[in-house]
C-alpha cells in the first residue's frame, strides 16, 4: 500500500509538472515537489512547531528534533514534509510509534502507523542531524554563515529566504502554511548567546558545556523568518510608545566593539516606527517586541529579530542608492518595513513575492515623505526607475517555488506610486494600505487578492494596469505627436502595451503647477490645448511609470 500511495503521488506531480514545461527554463520534479500544494501537503494544517536543536560550531553541524503539531484537513495516512537531502533523518515518531518514510530530493513522505481523520489534531516528531548548507553569498544565496568577531569568537547567522527553511530544519516548507505560534529552543556553547525570534523565556545550562536558550514566537511566522544568531553579543534596551498608546520593547543585540556606534545609528528606529504606524497601522507584533540583531551578512527581515549588517552606515553600506543623499540607514528602514509587508501580510506562493518586496520598497518612500516631505519622496520614487530592468515579469510561475524578476522591488514600488496617483485621493489611499494590513493581518494571500482589494476599496478598475506591470516584462509606452498651430498645441496620443485595450488614465502638466487628466487607450486620440507651447508640454512622468515615444513633432 505504501508503494502504491507514493506512486500515485509521484504521478500526480508528474502530470502537474508536465503542465508547467512551457516556461523560460525546463522544470524538474524537484521544483514541483518543493513548490506545489499537492494532496500530501494540503491534507494537514500546521498549528505549532516545537523546534529543539543543538549547534556544534566547531563541527559546523546541528542535532535536533522538531515536533510538528497539526490539524487534519482531510483524511490521510501519508503526508509530505521537507528537509534538504544532505540532512539525515534518524527517526519520525507519532503517538509513540515509529513512522516509515521515503525521500525524493528534498521532500520527505511520512507514512503514519494508523489513519488520521479529518478534524483530528495531533503531532509527530522528526529527529535529525547534519551540516546545513553554508551560505555562498548571504542573504541572497543563503544557509549558515560562519564568521568570527574581532576577538576571534564564533559568530553565526542564518538566512534562507527563497532557499527555504528546510535547509536546516524539517517543516512543511511552503509559504501558504504558517504555524499559529512557535517554540525555538537552541543549545549553544555556554560562553555564547543565541538570539532568535520572539521573546526569550528562559536560559539555563545543559550538559557538556552548553547552554539552552528558549525563545517563543506568539504569532504566525513564515518558515524562512525563523533564524539563529549565535555569538558574544552586547545588549541594550529601549521602548517605543505606539500609535495606540501601547509600549513596544526595542531590543538591540550587537557585537561589543560596535555598541557605541549602534546606540547612535539605531536612533533611527523610533522615527521609522512612527512613520510606518502612521501610514500602515500599528506594528504587527507588539507581544514579541522589535529587535535588531547584528549579523555577518547585510540583512534580512526575520520577524521580531531583524538581521542587521549594514556597518552602521547610512545608505546601502554607505552608498547613496536613493538619489536623495545618505539620509538614512537602508537596512533599518527596508527590513523593518517587512514586519508589515512579508511578515504580517505574507504571500502564499513565492511567485507573488512582490507583495513583500514591492510594497516594502514603496514603504521606504512613506518614511521619506514623513521625514523629509512629499517632494523629496517623489524624487526618491523617481530614482527607483533607474533600478528597473524590465527583463521579466514581476510575478513568477506558480507552484514551483519560483520568484519573479528582481524588478519586484523598484517596479513594484513604482506601480504602487502610480496607483496612488490614479486613486487621486491620498486619504483614501492611506486607508487602503492600512486596510490591507488590518484585513489580511497574519494571513497568507495572493497577488490577485491584494489587487482585488485595492480596486474594490478605490472604486476603480486597475486590472489592466496590474496585468501590464506585474505579468508582463515591459511597461506601457505613451506614443504621441505634437503639432504647433496658431490656436494651440495639437496632441495625438495612444498607449502601446501588451495588455489588450490597455486604458490607464494619465496626466499632463499645464505648466502652472497643476495637471489635467486624459484617458488614453490603445486607439489614437487627439486633443487641442489652447495657448500651449510645444516646449512646455510634459506628461506627468514623475508620478507615473511609463515610457514615452514621440513619433512626430513640428
Amino acid at each position: 500500500m505504501k508503494r502504491l500511495l507514493t506512486l500515485a503521488f509521484i504521478l500526480y506531480a508528474v502530470n502537474a509538472h508536465a503542465q508547467l514545461m512551457d516556461g523560460p527554463h525546463p522544470l524538474t520534479m524537484k521544483d514541483t515537489l518543493r513548490g506545489m500544494l499537492t494532496p500530501m501537503r494540503t491534507c494537514y494544517d500546521v498549528t505549532f512547531y516545537d523546534l529543539h536543536v543543538r549547534v556544534d560550531l566547531e563541527k559546523q553541524g546541528i542535532t535536533g528534533e522538531n515536533t510538528i503539531y497539526y490539524t487534519a484537513v482531510t483524511d490521510f495516512q501519508e503526508l509530505q514534509i521537507d528537509l534538504f537531502a544532505n540532512m539525515e533523518i534518524s527517526a519520525i515518531t507519532w503517538k509513540g510509534k515509529d513512522c516509515s518514510f521515503t525521500r525524493k530530493f528534498d521532500a520527505v513522505f511520512v507514512r503514519f502507523p494508523g489513519k488520521v481523520k479529518k478534524g483530528d489534531t495531533g503531532s509527530f516528531t522528526v529527529s535529525y542531524h547534519g551540516s546545513p548548507q553554508i551560505a555562498k553569498n548571504p542573504p541572497w544565496d543563503g544557509g549558515f554563515t560562519y564568521a568570527s568577531d574581532v576577538d576571534g569568537n564564533p559568530w553565526l547567522g542564518v538566512s534562507c529566504e527563497g532557499l527555504g527553511a528546510s535547509v536546516w530544519w524539517p517543516n512543511k516548507d511552503h509559504l501558504s502554511d504558517e504555524p499559529d505560534s512557535m517554540s525555538i529552543r537552541v543549545e549553544v556553547r555556554d560562553d555564547l548567546q543565541c538570539i532568535s525570534n520572539g521573546n526569550l523565556r528562559k536560559s539555563f545550562p545543559v550538559a557538556n558545556g552548553y547552554r539552552e536558550f528558549d525563545w517563543f514566537v506568539s504569532y504566525p511566522i513564515n518558515n524562512y523568518n525563523v533564524t539563529l544568531n549565535i555569538g558574544k553579543y552586547a545588549h541594550f534596551h529601549d521602548a517605543y510608545i505606539g500609535i495606540n498608546g501601547d509600549t513596544l520593547d526595542l531590543d538591540y543585540y550587537v557585537l561589543p566593539q560596535d555598541l557605541d556606534k549602534a546606540k547612535k545609528q539605531f536612533i533611527q528606529v523610533k522615527p521609522m516606527l512612527t512613520a510606518y504606524e502612521k501610514y500602515l497601522g500599528p506594528y504587527p507584533f507588539y507581544k514579541d517586541g522589535y529587535a535588531l540583531v547584528q549579523t555577518p551578512y547585510l540583512g534580512m527581515e526575520h520577524q521580531s529579530a531583524i538581521a542587521y549588517g549594514n556597518g552602521y552606515k547610512n545608505g546601502y553600506s554607505g552608498f547613496d542608492y536613493s538619489g536623495i543623499g545618505l539620509q538614512f540607514d537602508y537596512i533599518i528602514i527596508h527590513e523593518s518595513g517587512h514586519e508589515w509587508w512579508g511578515n504580517n501580510v505574507s504571500c502564499a506562493d513565492i511567485a507573488d513575492m512582490w507583495i513583500h518586496e514591492g510594497f516594502c520598497t514603496y514603504s521606504e518612500s512613506l518614511y521619506v515623505e514623513d521625514m523629509y516631505g512629499y517632494d523629496v519622496a517623489m524624487k526618491y520614487m523617481d530614482h527607483e526607475k533607474t533600478l528597473v530592468g524590465n527583463d521579466a515579469p514581476v510575478i513568477g510561475r506558480y507552484n514551483i517555488n519560483e520568484e519573479g524578476s528582481g524588478d519586484m522591488y523598484p517596479k513594484g514600488a513604482l506601480l504602487l506610486n502610480t496607483i496612488r496617483t490614479l486613486t487621486d485621493n491620498d486619504k483614501l489611499w492611506w486607508s487602503i494600505l492600512r486596510g490591507i494590513q488590518h484585513d489580511f493581518a497574519l494571513q497568507t494571500v495572493s497577488s490577485a487578492q491584494i489587487e482585488s482589494y485595492i480596486m474594490r476599496k478605490a472604486g476603480k478598475d486597475y486590472s489592466k494596469v496590474f496585468d501590464q506591470y506585474l505579468r508582463h516584462a515591459a511597461i506601457p509606452v505613451m506614443e504621441y505627436s505634437l503639432t504647433q498651430s496658431d490656436t494651440g498645441l495639437l496632441v495625438r496620443y495612444h498607449w502601446i502595451a501588451d495588455v489588450p485595450d490597455f486604458n490607464m488614465p494619465l496626466r499632463y502638466n499645464t505648466g502652472k503647477n497643476d495637471f489635467v487628466w486624459v484617458y488614453p487607450t490603445t486607439e489614437w486620440q487627439e486633443m487641442l490645448i489652447p495657448d500651449m507651447q510645444r516646449g512646455k508640454f510634459k506628461w506627468d512622468s514623475m508620478h507615473f511609470y511609463f515610457k514615452e515615444n514621440v513619433v512626430r513633432s513640428n
